[in-house]
């Protein structure tokens, strides 16, 4: 009966997704022209530039992908099944796709180039730089993280002279101190696999996004972190990324 309920459960999440209607981009200006970034769901994220088309971490159950564009670039932060589908990553693929992932994911993708923490690689004249993502308080009844340090990546991007932060599922860990002149950042808020909003809003005062994106944010009462951040020159933008 159990199995039975989490297969409807699942049904009815995958319907839902894939009967909403995708919202129209937040666009941005940068100096190699304007970036598009299209809200799926959850950590699923489209960004387009002059018609280079990347796809971060995509999930079917988070959106209809039948009248969107194969990718040209894929990001996976790591393996879990809300950040990977291997299905919809070849569904996805065409002649020159390249997919940048995380060790673990690597080995279910097998044409997929690994990053770790301090790689740095160019693409298309877009700097993708590879960072930490990881918990510190927030563990399983076994004591381990959810996302143990140096399994998952973060991910910054370069567009011209602008820079996006895809942080991953992480809390506020110290490294983002080093994050510099970040334009734009999606960061995780949701109990108990990364953030709650005092400690999201403490990781965005740390590096000062220009605008900030909760993402991945669940059931997370988003007000929570706007009046947080109230007064602190950081945009905060809600989009449909529960």
């Amino acid at each position: 009966m159990k199995g039975i309920c989490i297969l409807i459960s699942f049904i009815f999440m995958t319907g839902s997704a894939l009967s909403q209607k995708l919202s129209p981009p937040d666009k941005i200006k940068s100096s190699s022209g304007e970036i598009e970034m299209s809200f799926i769901g959850h950590a699923t994220l489209m960004f387009r530039v002059n018609n280079f088309v990347i796809h971060v971490d995509p999930v079917r159950m988070f959106g209809d992908y039948s009248s969107m564009p194969k990718a040209d670039l894929i990001l996976v932060t790591h393996e879990h099944g809300d950040h990977l589908d291997t299905a919809l990553v070849s569904q996805l693929r065409k002649p020159g796709t390249r997919m940048i992932c995380n060790l673990n994911s690597s080995k279910q993708v097998k044409w997929a180039e690994v990053m770790k923490p301090g790689d740095v690689m160019k693409i298309n004249n877009i700097t993708i730089e590879a960072v930490y993502a990881y918990n510190i308080v927030h563990k399983r009844p076994d004591g381990k993280p959810f996302h143990p340090r140096g399994e998952g990546n973060g991910y910054v991007l370069t567009i011209g002279d602008r820079r996006i932060y895809v942080a991953g599922d992480t809390e506020n860990i110290p490294e983002m101190k080093d994050l510099k002149k970040i334009d734009v950042a999606f960061l995780p808020m949701n109990l108990p696999y990364t953030m709650t909003p005092g400690m999201t809003a403490e990781a965005a005062r740390s590096f000062r996004p220009a605008i900030l994106y909760p993402y991945h944010f669940g059931e997370t009462n988003t007000d929570e972190i706007i009046k947080l951040l109230e007064g602190s020159g950081i945009e905060v933008r809600i989009r449909n990324l529960k």
